[in-house]
């Protein structure tokens, strides 16, 4: 039976201990252990330490690193059970271990995925202007269970919601005067998709949003984009650059009627 011959502290981690054990071929080093799991284990000076014996000191040593590490993971900010497992599987730690481990963290409350889906929630909605749907898709890339993805977005209201996605209309629609109304609402539609707003509360704000445009300010709209298309397209003959013109303007959502006025006041500014 081998027995313990030394322990010594490691230099660069005082918490950690170097076990030197003899196996009838002199002494020599066997294994490190955690502090915790000296005092544990009784590891001292003489003790004699059978296989099933080293096998369970190493294995609780085991345990006790991968929570050591899960609570360094955990001290920086909140993290779901999902994205620990994912953190210590990274860092090559044995499944068997990191059951252990997220035992232990539950019985010391380290872990809570459900006020973790609410603050996550919370923060978002405050922080940010997305939408329940991509707030969902992200609680979900960190393994939270659908039924509490469900209950944590009730942290978000459906006026909160609205009172968001209508000021992601108002700046789009402040900042983009130049397009058409056409255009305006199909790009603010699908801006709304991406933050990752619900159907309801898009087809809510494209109902109130004020896309109407003057007819001044119309006219300035496809006067700014007809000047960069004449650049483009002036190298063609008369007709092929009236059918050009018209066919790219009306790809920017600007009517048939709006297009020939343009046409018409581009003609008479070249006499």
């Amino acid at each position: 039976m081998a027995v313990i011959t030394k322990i010594t502290a490691q230099q660069k981690n005082q918490e950690r201990y170097n076990i030197f054990m003899d196996f009838g071929k002199g002494e020599e080093y066997a294994f490190s252990v955690d502090e915790d799991t000296l005092i544990k284990f009784k590891l001292k000076k003489g003790l004699e330490v059978d296989s099933y014996l080293l096998t369970e000191i190493q294995y609780q040593d085991d345990i006790r690193k991968g929570y050591n590490l899960a609570v360094n993971y955990l001290a920086k900010r909140m993290r779901s059970e999902g994205e620990v497992r994912n953190y210590l599987t990274e860092k090559e730690i044995d499944e068997p271990i990191i059951k252990e481990v997220i035992l232990k963290l539950y019985e010391y409350n380290f872990l809570d995925d459900r006020e973790y889906a609410k603050a996550y929630v919370r923060t978002q909605k405050k922080t940010t202007d997305k939408g329940t749907e991509l707030i969902r898709k992200e609680l979900k890339e960190k393994w939270i269970d659908e039924n509490l993805i469900e209950e944590a977005l009730n942290e978000y209201s459906i006026e909160e919601q609205m009172e968001t996605a209508i000021k992601v209309s108002e700046k789009y629609l402040s900042k983009n005067r130049f397009e058409s109304e056409r255009t305006l609402k199909l790009k603010l539609e699908h801006l709304l998709k991406r933050k990752g707003f619900s159907f309801d509360v898009i087809q809510a704000v494209l109902r109130d949003a004020n896309f109407e445009k003057k007819d001044e300010e119309e006219m300035d709209a496809i006067r700014h984009h007809g000047e960069k298309l004449k650049r483009k397209y002036n190298q063609f003959t008369r007709y092929e650059f009236e059918q050009k013109m018209k066919q790219a303007l009306y790809r920017k959502g600007f009517s048939i009627e709006l297009i020939e006025t343009y046409l018409r006041e581009s003609k008479q500014d070249n006499k």
